[in-house]
């Protein structure tokens, strides 16, 4: 018999159901976009009517058979569905659209969290963490290239003015990188999205024009670890629907063509204790970093290699973390993370210890992680460096794209895994993973990410034929 005790205790009280729902109509919201997270990080749900508000609410809304489409296959065609629980405390109405409004949901399997469900996989993470006295704060640097469609129907870069390759001169590509023309001429967009930022209140700092054409970074203020990671999500669809009414579409794909700088969404955490609300843990009394920060260190560089394996976890990731790109737009080098160390303010290791802020920046992670399951596996992996104070050795503060490699041997430097298969194995080979992330959902992203890489493997590119078609 299903026990509903869990789900029950996580039904939000019905008075602030009745308050929000009075809210939202008064604000001429018709429809609620109750969405829950897949495997992969990407929201899913079933709109409903605001007069359903109340059911929704109660759990008595849509419920999904998740095991159908969301490649988590341990479930079959003859077991109970899924039952989204919204978070009503993250309901917002969604800018593009201020009929609709927007709100996060948990999944309840038979009267419990369902274990595939990777929001609910990161509050347990937090309530570990909790229980060692412990609470992460989090900041993400999201990087994406805005892009729309020629008359042929290929992609090109959206603020591009140059001719397109065959159609006439096109010049020697300069770089991008916080150029003002540039900024100026994607005000249109970048300045409604800014103008969104400001009234969510997501203390939104700078707009980057980056180093690829048409590639932005927003730079928007640190908040609790949960509440980053549903602010990543709704980012990536707020970005979509906005770059729509301009004609155009975002992409978040690390590396859209070969001279592109990859596109990261570097993670900065930071910790606190929970009995002292607002002191950072990372900083020190006497202005410099903390050994609470570099026990941090150790634990994240201890299981770097299976972070990475969800924080960057396409095969377009890896085209990314290499020093340097052959016709790479505005420059040589890509500033990209090539190995499992730390420094201070060193771009070229996995984890940096910034000049501007006491919070440790994972370089190695990127637009397409699944930011539940990542922000789960830095934060258990930081409270095992601070319980168990793990030194993570002297930083390394030289350039790795320019050490040789007799130099990395000595200092027993690590390299990030150098492609999918590598992260996967690493993954698979990993307890820690095992238990942040739990059997059911490791197993089917292992599954999922091997299969990727089987199909990529075995796919002809342009490339081969272009190297090998005459040569042999």
């Amino acid at each position: 018999m299903v026990n509903n005790t869990q789900f029950e205790a996580a039904l939000p009280d019905p008075q602030r159901v009745l308050e929000v729902k009075r809210e939202l109509e008064s604000q001429g919201v018709r429809y609620i976009l109750s969405c829950w997270i897949d495997m992969l990080g990407v929201p899913k749900t079933k709109p409903v009517p605001i007069s359903d508000f109340e059911l929704l609410c109660a759990g008595k809304g849509p419920q999904f058979a998740v095991h159908s489409i969301s490649y988590v296959p341990e479930l079959g065609p003859s077991d109970s569905d899924q039952i989204p629980v919204p978070d009503i405390d993250s309901t917002v109405i969604c800018p593009w659209d201020r009929s609709c409004a927007w709100m996060f949901a948990d999944l309840y399997w038979e009267g419990s969290p369902y274990s595939l469900c990777p929001r609910g996989i990161l509050k347990r993470a937090i309530r570990n963490a909790a229980d060692k006295g412990y609470a992460m704060y989090a900041g993400i640097e999201p990087e994406f290239i805005t892009m729309k469609w020629d008359e042929q129907g290929h992609p090109v870069k959206a603020f591009d003015d140059d001719p397109q390759p065959g159609r006439g001169v096109r010049p020697r590509r300069q770089a991008f990188g916080y150029d003002v023309e540039f900024s100026i001429d994607s005000m249109g967009f970048l300045g409604e999205l800014i103008d969104i930022l400001e009234q969510l209140g997501w203390n939104l700092h700078d707009v980057v024009a980056e180093g690829a054409y048409s590639q932005f970074e927003l730079d928007f203020h640190y908040t609790d670890a949960l509440s980053m990671a549903d602010r990543f999500v709704f980012l990536r669809v707020l970005l979509k629907e906005i770059a729509k009414k301009h004609d155009m579409f975002v992409t978040f794909m690390p590396k859209p063509t070969t001279g592109d700088w990859r596109s990261g969404a570097h993670l900065n955490t930071s910790m606190q204790r929970v009995t002292e609300s607002g002191v950072n843990l990372y900083q020190g009394p006497d202005g410099e970093w903390s050994d609470a920060a570099r026990n941090a260190l150790g634990g994240l560089l201890r299981h770097g290699a299976a972070i990475t394996g969800i924080t960057c976890s396409t095969v377009n990731s890896y085209n990314g973390l290499v020093p340097k790109v052959g016709g790479f737009e505005g420059g040589t080098y890509t500033w990209a993370p090539t190995h499992m160390a730390y420094g201070t303010n060193n771009r070229s290791a996995m984890l940096r210890l910034p000049q501007s802020r006491f919070a440790i920046e994972n370089r190695a992670a990127d637009m397409c992680m699944n930011v539940y399951a990542g922000m789960a596996m830095t934060l258990a992996a930081s409270v095992e460096g601070l319980v168990e104070k793990i030194d993570p050795g002297p930083p390394l503060n030289e350039d790795l794209y320019v050490m040789d490699d007799t130099e990395k041997a000595r200092r027993n430097l690590e390299p990030l895994p150098r492609n999918l298969l590598e992260a996967v194995n690493a993954l698979s080979r990993s307890g820690f993973a095992r238990e942040v992330l739990g059997e059911s959902l490791l197993n089917s992203y292992l599954a999922y990410k091997t299969d990727e890489w089987e199909r990529y493997h075995q796919t002809v590119t342009d490339w081969e034929v272009a190297e090998y078609l005459r040569l042999y």
